[in-house]
């Protein structure tokens, strides 16, 4: 599996509790924080969890 970058484009201020601790998982504290994580099933559903709040680059 290849690697992916997420960076975090939207605050998480007035989010549900479930889409904070998502962000948090993924190491995002702080808005245009720039994560790098292996492709794996269960972060990708974590990334179509929060597609909203995040940018996703392959």
């Amino acid at each position: 599996m290849g690697k992916v970058r997420i960076k975090q484009i939207r605050s998480s201020i007035k989010r549900e509790k479930s889409q904070k601790d998502t962000l948090i998982a993924l190491g995002l504290r702080k808005l245009n924080q720039v994560v790098e994580h292996e492709a794996t099933p269960q972060i990708l559903g974590m990334i179509n969890k929060i597609n909203h709040l995040v940018e996703v680059e392959k």
